[in-house]
């Protein structure tokens, strides 16, 4: 029997498709997990549907909405599996997906490579017209010329097409001809404009914004199709949202129309979840950490707010140095990707070091010890031999993990070329990616303002839990918080993101110069388009809107973000703008130059809906003994004695409000493994978070 109002989130991993099913009236969660499908994504939504169909008949019909982030778009680009895409340019600005920015990302490395652009020199063709950078036409757009262009470029075999003309952001006339010319010549042909893409300045990553958009669009529309097709199939009559990689969720035509805004949509949930626990909580610094099956990402989240970033790259030729990839240039959370996950492969670098990563064994073959072909020795094939996974309680007993597959895949590739044994490998690999990890994090906290000894880490993802412990360690944190389903974090995090929508328009601009009237106009266009995107979606709510200027120094290369007040532009003086200016400025880097003149660049703004977070259903307040929360003992590996000790195993699902759990241990639930150390302490609150404690700190769970 179903009763209630039901919401779905679904997240599709490297690894793993995972799934929360949140029944909204009376709280309940169920969960489900199986292995992503990367040939047809859809085809794992389906099974993990059906199986949750079996234990919940008829539900879907009460299901009012469905939030899905995907790793569609992102693979689609590093794989370089998108459509053929074509791009017509201004005259002269044929080659600038090539020469970029011609900064050497490695300043010392001769043999630097760089990523090939997704758009073939073959395929890109220029147009006769000219825009200045303030708008003005000082040469008509030649429409035979663009008509022809359009027509050889059909004759290459085209799916996509990218228009990007120089300056198009002041004044897009010349592109908008181009789009009403393409949808009369043309009206099959997917087209991605530059002025609707990415209105701002900076041609190469306007250039490579639009063109990436083009390249994934095609597959983006098919695969929300048919998933569309395959929901309505299975009874689903309410709303289907995407993740966006700002944080926000949208509408599947404003994802089908803009799908290089969702790279990053599932990663990002997971941090909004962690926002949302450090709000609840009070935290003021938490270190967002998950770990799931192909790679680990982070952030840092201050005083209840992940910070957002304007570009980021995909793609990257060398993973870890920036500038190796193409430059994306839309709003998205400020993940750092700080090590690889539990599906990486280790293995003999050319050195003769241990490695680990950046290859995965991904879903298929999977791990060795998935037992599904799969030969080279993993992350999760090392937290086996230690001890800290149970090999028949993999996903609650549903996979059962081959022991001997691991033995026999880290003995060959890593413990025989080393000429060490085999556990000496595993603690190796374990080892090895904690510290990589623990690297990255102390980086990226740094770089933020953060202190490492003080942050809380929240750990997400499959394999989260299992090294939070360990990283802890190594960055010198004193507490870590694994919430309820850890392991299926992303999917959960889905329902604490509001409906929302960044945009964004170039206008350069002199603060002493400024129309302030003209300003708010171009603001209030900015929101009415926002508006009009959130309608799409089928909402009715009032709706928030927020504003960012985009400021520097004149002759400056970088741009300040300034969040400000919603009211009438024309109402603030440009002393208080000026002031604002250098206060960011100040607190910033440190100093900032009062005599040196600031002018407007970007103007941004967030249309969004009120949150609809979830409720965290409280424990069943039953008086139980310790004891009876025991599955049993086992030996694993402790990093402080480097040998194999006793831990204690606990089910998760039997823990009880205020229990005190003494390191070292191990909580098993369904979806993940929480690991304790045998310096820490873990305690169980009202809602079942278990926080740990290191080093004889109190982990001080508050009340909700």
């Amino acid at each position: 029997m179903v009763n209630g109002t039901y919401r779905l989130g679904c997240d599709i991993g490297g690894t793993f498709t995972d799934f929360v099913l949140v029944n909204d009236e009376t709280g309940e969660f169920q969960i489900n997990k199986c292995l992503t499908t990367p040939a047809d994504p859809s085809d794992a939504v389906e099974e993990g549907i059906r199986e949750f169909l079996k234990r919940c008949p008829g539900f879907m019909p009460a299901v009012d909405e469905i939030i899905h982030g995907t790793t569609l778009v992102i693979n689609a680009i590093i794989e370089r599996k998108g459509a053929r895409t074509g791009l017509i340019t201004t005259k002269g600005f044929r080659d600038v997906l090539e020469l970029g920015r011609e900064i050497r990302y490695d300043a010392y490395d001769i043999f630097a490579e760089y990523p090939q652009p997704l758009i073939p020199r073959y395929l890109r063709l220029e147009v006769s017209e000219r825009i200045t950078s303030d708008g003005r036409v000082i040469q008509d757009l030649d429409l035979a010329e663009a008509r022809h262009m359009l027509s050889e470029l059909r004759d290459r075999g085209i799916e996509s097409l990218a228009v990007c003309l120089i300056n198009s952001f002041e004044n897009p006339v010349h592109e908008i001809k181009i789009k009403e010319m393409v949808s009369q010549e043309a009206p099959d042909l997917f087209l991605s404009t530059s002025y609707e893409v990415l209105p701002q300045i900076r041609e190469y990553e306007r250039t490579c914004t639009t063109a990436t958009n083009a390249y994934v669009k095609p597959i983006t529309a098919k695969y929300l199709h048919k998933l569309s097709s395959r929901l309505e199939a299975l009874g689903f009559k309410g709303r289907l949202f995407i993740m966006l990689s700002s944080g926000g969720i949208t509408s599947v035509d404003a994802a089908r129309e803009f799908p290089v805004r969702i790279i990053e949509s599932g990663p990002t949930a997971a941090v909004i979840a962690s926002q949302h626990y450090g709000r609840l909580f009070q935290i003021k610094d938490i270190f967002c950490f998950d770990m799931g099956g192909t790679t680990a990402k982070s952030c840092l989240i201050q005083k209840g707010q992940a910070g957002l970033v304007s570009t980021f790259e995909v793609g990257r030729v060398q993973r870890f140095k920036k500038g190796s990839g193409l430059p994306i240039q839309v709003p998205v959370v400020d993940l750092m990707e700080i090590g690889a996950g539990g599906g990486s492969i280790a293995k003999i670098s050319k050195m003769g070091l241990l490695q680990v990563g950046p290859a995965s064994a991904g879903a298929d073959p999977g791990p060795a010890c998935y037992a599904r072909g799969g030969e080279n020795p993993t992350v999760t094939d090392a937290d086996l031999l230690l001890g800290y996974l149970d090999p028949h309680y993999f996903l609650g007993g549903t996979m059962v993990l081959d022991r001997t597959a691991s033995e026999t895949a880290i003995a060959a590739k890593v413990a025989q070329p080393l000429g060490m044994s085999v556990v000496e490998a595993a603690f190796g690999i374990h080892d090895l990616i904690n510290e990589t990890m623990a690297a990255a994090a102390k980086t990226h906290i740094a770089e933020k303002g953060g202190n490492p000894n003080i942050v809380t880490i929240s750990a997400f993802g499959g394999a989260g839990p299992v090294h939070a412990y360990g990283l802890a360690k190594k960055i010198g944190a004193l507490r870590v918080i694994v919430p309820p389903l850890a392991g299926v974090g992303s999917a959960l995090g889905f329902f604490t993101a509001p409906v929302a929508f960044d945009l964004s328009r170039s206008h350069r601009v002199r603060l002493d110069d400024a129309d302030f009237n003209n300003i708010e106009h171009l603001f209030q266009a900015l929101e009415r388009e926002g508006a009009a995107i959130l309608q799409e979606a089928g909402q009715d709510a009032t709706i928030i809107f927020e504003r960012t200027l985009m400021m520097r120094f004149v002759g400056q290369g970088a741009e300040t973000d300034l969040p400000i007040e919603r009211k009438p532009f024309g109402q603030w003086q440009r002393s208080q703008i000026r002031n604002l200016f250098d206060g960011v400025y100040q607190r910033l880097y440190g100093r900032t130059y009062p005599e040196t003149p600031v002018e407007f660049v970007t103007f941004k703004v967030r249309a969004s809906l009120p949150e609809r977070p979830f409720r965290i259903p409280r424990l069943k307040d039953t008086v139980a003994a310790l004891a009876d929360c025991i599955k049993g003992e086992r030996p694993a590996f402790s990093v402080i004695r480097k040998d194999f000790i006793p831990f204690t195993v606990y089910d998760r699902y039997r823990l009880f409000p205020g229990a005190v759990l003494e390191g070292p241990a191990i909580i098993e639930e369904k979806e993940s493994t929480i690991v304790v150390g045998e310096d820490a302490q873990a305690k169980v609150d009202e809602c079942g978070f278990v926080w740990i404690s290191l080093n004889g700190s109190d982990a001080r769970p508050q009340a909700l």
